[in-house]
């Protein structure tokens, strides 16, 4: 499967500098001609892309992870995090499924790839796995406390809807799910098990 990362509405120029790299972020500047002549200092921050994957069950019941990380609220969503460097995005989804969940799956589609935020240089790329195989235990990382939780599809957009659904992005979509009977069709068809 061939993931095309999508064009940031705003790229980074190719003559910017990175005038701050931390961690996970790095800061760029330049130099941008305005409509009147002038110059102004541009900048835009950059960072890994994630992943976020739904697993759903032979049953038709989505897995969600509740998770706990310091310094932040619980909150309930997909499996997923950072695409490490050197990684494709689809490697990235199998290691976030197998390392939150313990699963593998034999089939992934894309929901969605998209840049949540104009100023930051990042997208996220959302799954759903289909034809789940429980492979291992999961190995979550000293940061975060994680549990599984499975739900129905209603249980699911329900959620989606809620102030600590962590896929912000994912809301509107849901939402749009709940009360239209097209795009719940399409949902649907989405989470199937068996398509």
């Amino acid at each position: 499967m061939k993931i095309n990362r999508p064009r940031s509405k705003q790229p980074i120029p190719e003559d910017a500098e990175v005038v701050f790299k931390g961690v996970i972020f790095e800061v760029y500047q330049w130099k941008q001609r305005m409509y009147d002549g002038t110059e102004r200092v541009f900048e835009k921050v950059k960072r890994p892309d994630t992943v976020v994957v739904f697993p759903v069950l032979d049953d038709g019941r989505i897995v969600l992870v509740e998770e706990e990380q310091p310094g932040k609220e619980l909150s309930i969503g997909g499996a997923g995090g950072r695409v490490n460097e050197g990684e494709d995005v689809l490697e990235a989804v199998k290691r976030e499924l197998m390392e939150e969940t313990g699963y593998e799956a034999e089939r992934f589609v894309l929901w969605s790839a998209e840049h949540p935020a104009s100023k930051i240089d990042w997208v996220v790329y959302t799954f759903v796995a289909k034809g789940l195989r429980k492979s291992e235990e999961p190995e979550h990382d000293g940061g975060e406390k994680i549990s599984l939780r499975n739900v129905t599809l209603d249980e699911f957009l329900e959620l989606g809807t809620r102030g600590k659904f962590s896929e912000k992005d994912l809301t509107m979509k849901m939402t749009k799910a709940r009360f239209e009977p097209g795009t719940r069709s399409e949902i649907e068809e989405l989470f199937d098990p068996a398509s």
